[in-house]
């Protein structure tokens, strides 16, 4: 108990005269509210919990989170009409350094407000906050209608079609992560070199090393169900200071959510332990990548059963979850840079590295693409490896979605299991770079009949941005090597 207190000195204190809560009515407050069309109801429950400000937001192309505080009246105000958003955040790359190709918005339109709705059906309680609520975006057109290149829009769209096709999506993501002993100043006054990870060594599922971080491991662990982000595990992973945690799996859109929410709070909670949370998918050439898992299955909803449950087909793999394998590993390749959307994440997928170089699968396989679990109705799942911790989770799932219906559509059969290693299988290569990968995108018809031509086309000249940005980089690798001896 002495660290479980610990832990909670690092929370800002409540503002004076805030009405005390009980632990327990906190943790119900952070549940989405019972009837969200209801703004009687949404202003009882923001007065019952003290609610002073919000924080509203959305995500980007790069999976950041842009947002902002607003009053109460201001909040209540969008709720019923909308608001305007600046649509710079679709113009503007990770470093905010504005693109020079895109369509949807730039110095031609004048870089206006975008439009906003509130999902009302999002709001919890801020615990390191207590007197703030928090409440995500959908950007829309001015007619109503979902913003195309907006990946939650994205998300929505393939969910609806999964409906559509009788099956309810159910997913859960799971990260690695790095935490250093640095602040954002520290990091930048080393040059982000020589960083102090938050233990030494290489210590994979150590109970030592998380009881002896355990104020940290609380907090965590404690404000993520508190904030409505359930985990399933934590613990440390090889390598200094790397964790991984499973977010407990739920339907897709709350999935997909609870994704991108969870690597803020890491960072927020961290921050507020004078630490630095690192998602990048390779922070060092010799340690081993962060994975960012995407666990999936499809369910029936006039049944309510698993549908890639067959007690009496092969392994207990039904067609369905034959074909959306075989939709998958089709369209890996060409759908790659939705996947990995960094030039970094290319550097961790090497062979040997546990993460995936060739579009292969195979029950209980850690050295493929695609890895099948479970053999019960309720327990049979894909992981889908490729994933790295610097995904868009909005878009990585709805990527992987939408291939795998695919594959049911065009009843795709996948190859045969790889049963051994599979960085020796003879299987389609993964392209090796942001360049090669974008091209395959950007020549992808399948990926523009699946995603939508609005979102794809934005998409592609993001990541064509991106790497033109590395293409003139020269790095440190580059100055060791050469600049006395060439």
């Amino acid at each position: 108990m002495a660290n479980r207190s610990k832990a909670k000195v690092i929370t800002l204190p409540q503002p004076a005269g805030r009405r005390a809560r009980s632990k327990d009515k906190e943790r119900g407050n952070v549940r989405p509210l019972r009837e969200p069309s209801d703004m009687d109801v949404l202003q009882k429950w923001l007065e019952d919990n003290g609610v002073r400000q919000v924080k509203i937001g959305g995500v980007d192309v790069d999976g950041v989170w842009r947002g902002k505080y607003v009053s109460v009246e201001k909040f209540l105000s969008a709720c019923k009409g909308g608001l305007g958003f600046c649509d710079v955040v679709f113009g503007w790359d990770i470093t905010d350094e504005l693109l020079d190709n895109t369509r949807v918005t730039g110095w031609h339109t004048g870089y206006p407000d975008g439009q906003a709705k509130v999902d009302m059906s999002t709001g919890r309680i801020i615990p390191w906050e207590p007197d703030t609520a928090a409440f995500l975006l959908d950007f829309v057109n001015p007619d109503g209608s979902p913003f195309e290149p907006s990946p939650r829009q994205l998300l929505q769209k393939i969910n609806a079609r999964a409906r559509e096709m009788g099956f309810q999506p159910k997913f859960g993501a799971e990260y690695e992560f790095f935490i250093f002993k640095e602040t954002p100043q520290s990091l930048k006054e080393k040059g982000y070199e020589h960083l102090t990870p938050l233990t030494p060594g290489m210590f994979g599922y150590s109970w030592l090393r998380t009881s002896q971080s355990a104020p940290l491991v609380h907090a965590i662990i404690d404000g993520c169900r508190d904030f409505g982000l359930e985990l399933e595990g934590f613990h440390t992973e090889t390598g200094p200071g790397v964790f991984e945690a499973a977010i407990r799996y739920d339907d897709l859109e709350k999935a997909a959510d609870k994704a991108a929410l969870f690597k803020t709070v890491v960072k927020e909670i961290c921050s507020r332990h004078g630490l630095t949370a690192c998602f990048m998918a390779k922070v060092n050439e010799k340690l081993p990548g962060c994975s960012g898992h995407i666990h999936q299955s499809l369910w029936s909803l006039k049944t309510h059963e698993n549908s890639f449950h067959d007690p009496d087909a092969r392994d207990g793999m039904s067609t369905t979850m034959r074909h959306y394998i075989g939709g998958l590993l089709e369209l890996m390749p060409e759908l790659t840079a939705l996947y990995w959307p960094t030039v970094n994440t290319y550097k961790r997928s090497v062979e040997n590295t546990w993460a995936p170089v060739t579009a292969t699968w195979g029950r209980e396989n850690r050295t493929t693409a695609v890895r099948v679990i479970g053999d019960s109705p309720k327990s049979m799942r894909i992981e889908y490896r490729q994933t790295a911790a610097d995904m868009n989770a909005y878009i990585g799932m709805a990527a992987s979605l939408a291939a795998g219906l695919w594959g049911i559509e065009n009843e795709v059969e996948p190859p045969e299991p790889c049963a051994g290693n599979g960085y020796a299988a003879e299987a389609p290569m993964l392209p090796r770079s942001l360049r090669e990968a974008v091209t395959l995108l950007k020549e992808s018809k399948r990926a523009r009949q699946i995603l939508g031509e609005e979102f794809v086309d934005h998409y592609v000249r993001t990541r064509d941005w991106e790497a033109r940005r590395y293409e003139r980089a020269v790095t440190n690798w580059e100055l060791e090597r050469y600049m006395e001896l060439i």
